[in-house]
């Protein structure tokens, strides 16, 4: 019974636990889903006046939100529809939790600036509440409950 246990948690890799992704992403595309979160949470700041390297014009579309569901899923490999995975990606923009890298935040290689020291203070700025509801947003979305997300 140990072994069969032993040889089952042996084959457990975080990898394994990502297998829900894609089917999430055939119902929500990453790339539209931070124009949901600004419409529900029109305050969040959205940190978009950053030059894009190639065109040397603003990148509007690069945002805090989208940047933070591209480190969040494809940086951190964590899972979109948990609400414990968001509080640690959290974590990480306030310094708590894993250690962020320039090279691979996103944005790094699109933009003139690197934009990671200007979403962390714009994540550290946000009051308790307003990263609570930032969470429970992505969670909701993320869950194929955007319709239904209030923000407390």
């Amino acid at each position: 019974m140990v072994l069969f246990l032993a040889s089952f948690v042996g084959n457990f890799t975080p990898t394994n636990l990502l297998s829900i992704q894609p089917a999430i992403a055939q119902r929500i595309s990453p790339g539209e889903i931070w124009q949901q979160v600004y419409q529900q949470l029109p305050d969040l700041p959205k940190e978009n006046q950053y030059i894009n390297k190639e065109t040397g014009k603003v990148a509007e579309n690069n945002t805090l939100a989208s940047r933070l569901i591209r480190y969040h899923i494809y940086v951190k490999e964590r899972a979109p529809n948990y609400r414990l995975d968001w509080k640690l990606t959290l974590a990480d923009y306030l310094g708590a939790n894993e250690i962020m890298y320039d090279s691979t935040y996103p944005g790094s290689e699109s933009l003139r600036e690197n934009p990671l020291d200007g979403d962390r203070s714009a994540i550290a700025r946000l009051t308790r509440s307003q990263r609570n509801a930032l969470v429970q947003v992505l969670t909701n979305i993320f869950n194929g409950n955007s319709q239904n997300t209030s923000p407390k």
